[in-house]
């Protein structure tokens, strides 16, 4: 196997052009939350060329989900392609780039899968950002038989092991009555008990533990400034370290939402929204040669007194399987940081291409080190993933 990362490398640079069109073709295509037909036809088009990959479409009954394989020895390692955007910003996280690089890594790979005994498997992973497709594929086996997984994010810094935290969301519904506003007195203003409810979270997080966050947003409360709304709709999603602890504080903030039903008389109903995003547990010996090649690269990795980061439906990925979320940074301005329109705009340019390249030839290069590794070949082959 001597040579064998330049070999890999060599590959990986000879792809590169047509993975960075990619990238810029999904860039400029975003496709919502299970709607990603195109970017999915895409990928799965490069994929297959030529019989480089067998795939598989519509896997766990998901229409744009996929799982593309080369190689036939016993280790079998993951490359997650996330596809789909923001509504309103495109791909303000990046997306393009994530499944870009996955390509890239995975196309360099190929020639060299049975040299390493790999079999390489790139999952299309749909709704990361709303309906948590991986966990849907999980919880229906997409992913068992597979040892370990990685993906790169996008972000403005670059951190190994950034800590990734559990949400969950739920939409709350008030019904009152309706009137007309100059006559008030016999309605009962649905929108009114949104502000109640708002009021009493924030007063409820000084009593929350450091990090815990409680976002929400009133979807609908009315439509004319002189009628009273009979309706109002609110979204609530909280963020803690573990899914435990988001159930914990959901039972909190709760009964905010039941004040502001009682202060109005109105009524309230609560819908557990699909999304689950459950705490990350990263693989030490992965993150550890993945910071080892990203250096080798070029990327460094300063010891920031701030890891904290958002939630990813990768984490559900990581509790059944060794696997790393490792960020690298594009250069931008903290205000033009992820899930903005520059982010997106960012992501389809310069800084997104040296995202691609160094994300995506990163992790060929660990997979193959993993790969030659005697003490991780042997202790994620040992580890049983039903």
């Amino acid at each position: 196997m001597t040579g064998i990362k330049e070999r890999i490398e060599r590959v990986f640079e000879q792809n590169l052009d047509s993975v960075l069109e990619l990238s810029h073709r999904i860039n400029a295509n975003p496709e919502l939350a299970f709607e990603e037909h195109e970017t999915s036809a895409a990928l799965i088009a490069v994929l297959g060329e030529g019989g480089r990959f067998s795939v598989e479409k519509g896997v766990a009954d998901l229409p744009t989900a996929f799982v593309a394989s080369t190689g036939s020895g016993d280790l079998v390692m993951g490359l997650c392609a996330e596809m789909d955007a923001l509504p309103g910003i495109g791909h303000g996280c990046g997306h393009n780039t994530i499944a870009a690089a996955a390509m890239g890594a995975a196309l360099a790979l190929a020639p060299h899968a049975d040299e390493l005994g790999l079999t390489v498997r790139v999952f299309g992973t749909p709704a990361e950002e709303k309906g948590t497709g991986k966990e849907i594929m999980v919880n229906r086996g997409v992913f068992d038989g597979t040892h370990a997984a990685m993906m790169v994010h996008p972000s403005l810094k670059d951190v190994v092991i950034p800590q990734l935290r559990a949400s969950r969301s739920w939409q709350v519904m008030y019904t009152g009555r309706g009137g007309h506003a100059s006559r008030p007195w016999n309605a009962l203003n649905a929108a009114d008990a949104t502000v109640v409810a708002q009021t009493a979270i924030g007063l409820l997080r000084q009593q929350l533990r450091d990090g815990i966050r409680v976002h929400h947003i009133v979807k609908e409360a009315g439509s004319a400034v002189n009628v009273i709304a009979d309706r109002a709709v609110v979204d609530c999603m909280i963020r803690c370290d573990t899914i435990d602890e988001v159930d914990q504080v959901w039972e909190r903030v709760r009964r905010c939402f039941d004040a502001g039903a009682v202060a109005t008389g109105t009524s309230v109903e609560y819908t557990s929204l699909p999304s689950i995003y459950r705490e990350f547990r990263h693989d030490p010996d992965l993150a550890s040669v993945f910071e080892k090649n990203a250096k080798v690269i070029g990327r460094t990795f300063p010891d920031y007194p701030d890891k904290m980061f958002g939630s990813t439906d990768m984490g559900n990925v990581s509790l059944r399987i060794p696997a790393i979320h490792p960020m690298l940074s594009y250069d931008l301005p903290p205000e033009d940081g992820n899930h903005t329109a520059a982010f997106a705009a960012a992501a389809g340019g310069p800084e997104g291409d040296r995202f691609v390249h160094d994300a995506g030839l990163a992790m060929a290069l660990t997979i193959a080190e993993v790969a030659q590794s005697q003490s991780i070949r042997a202790r994620l082959l040992a580890k049983r993933n039903r």
